[in-house]
């Protein structure tokens, strides 16, 4: 049979469609054991892990096929429990393939010690940003009379003076005593009085 004949045969269309079909099969099921290997479609959702323990998380994501793995512990956060979640990644509510590992941050023990900057003499609007660039707070702000509007004369904790170097916990609320940008009483007792004796002392020639 010459090759012409044979490639308009009932036997070579026999053999292509019977090629195809079996690539077909295979095809099928490759396309089948890679979803499977894959977990493809069975995604898990990420729980909520915040406030909870170290321990907790594990048991609770050892009931999904989940991991977890701890990066580090962060600064004190007074709306957080000791020792508990406080970021996770994947956040909550992602979709996420069996075995997972899902990373966590948790919350110190407590509020670290931080050292109060000196704030003497500088202005209200420089002293602010200082405090809360070390994790500190702005507390009660008092005037007391004295030329330099808004600059701090004095530093207070918790009802005492306090010095730029004393230890204070992170979080604290640092007062501040300002000037009001007016001369005191006593200035201005002592202005009138040296101008009164200015004006009494006689003319020399």
């Amino acid at each position: 049979m010459s090759l012409r004949k044979y490639l308009t045969s009932r036997v070579f269309f026999t053999q292509v469609f019977l090629a195809a079909l079996i690539i077909a099969v295979l095809g099928y099921l490759f396309m089948h054991w890679l979803t499977f290997t894959t977990n493809h479609g069975n995604e898990i959702t990420v729980p909520d892990l915040s406030k909870l323990t170290e321990e907790q998380v594990e048991e609770k994501l050892d009931g999904i096929d989940l991991d977890y793995v701890l990066l580090d512990s962060l600064d004190y956060r007074s709306d957080y429990p000791k020792y508990s979640v406080v970021q996770q990644d994947p956040l909550p509510g992602a979709k996420v393939k069996e075995g997972r590992k899902v990373y966590i941050k948790i919350n110190s023990s407590g509020f670290s010690s931080v050292k109060v900057p000196d704030l003497i003499e500088k202005t209200y609007r420089e002293a602010v940003p200082t405090l809360k660039a070390l994790g500190l707070e702005e507390g009660t702000i008092t005037y007391i009379p004295n030329l330099g509007k808004d600059m701090v004369l004095d530093m207070r904790y918790k009802g005492r003076s306090i010095k730029a170097g004393d230890k204070v916990l992170k979080s604290s609320k640092i007062d501040l005593v300002l000037g009001d940008g007016k001369a005191s009483y006593e200035e201005d007792i002592a202005n009138d009085s040296i101008r009164n004796t200015s004006e009494e002392l006689p003319n020399e020639q």
